[in-house]
């Protein structure tokens, strides 16, 4: 029961990002817009705190690392163009369905690793594989708007 719920929970998740990431789209980029998702999303450590949720950190590291190899599509598809003063994110045509894809993936894993861990370790994981995920795009993201607002300056 618990999986489909959260299989539930996920699918309004990809839709949210989706929508927040077409909406990125339509207005200019700010440091600020790009570096709050994260730094939000790191609250999730708290969960930790809990020792129902506590894995190892081998676990942690090979998470987090599955999250880095997701994030290169993301940091595939997010390019910046310059518009009068403004700096915008390009929207990608390509980017709905790394989503998609990177969602599926994501989904198969959680199910063939939620049948052998708990669902507190489960969700520990995936947690890290999403931060491990939205951390270097965002970096990327920011080194990439710093190049085309430093061109603006020129």
């Amino acid at each position: 029961m618990f999986f489909i719920a959260s299989t539930c929970f996920a699918i309004i998740m990809a839709v949210i990002i989706f929508n927040f990431r077409m909406k990125e789209t339509r207005e200019p980029v700010t440091t600020k817009k790009i570096i709050i998702p994260p730094l939000a999303m790191s609250t999730g450590f708290l969960q930790f705190v809990i020792p129902a949720f506590h894995i190892t950190w081998t676990e942690a590291g090979e998470a987090f690392l599955v999250g880095i190899m997701f994030s290169i599509f993301l940091i595939m598809t997010s390019k910046f163009e310059i518009k009068g003063d403004h700096v915008y994110l390009v929207r990608s045509k390509a980017f709905i369905f790394i989503i998609i894809g990177l969602f599926a993936i994501r989904l198969a894993l959680k199910w063939y690793i939620g049948s052998t861990i708990s669902i507190f370790e489960t969700s520990s994981l995936f947690f890290i594989v999403a931060f491990g995920m939205i951390l270097p795009w965002r970096l990327a993201m920011l080194v990439l708007f710093n190049k085309k607002k430093n061109e603006i300056a020129l």
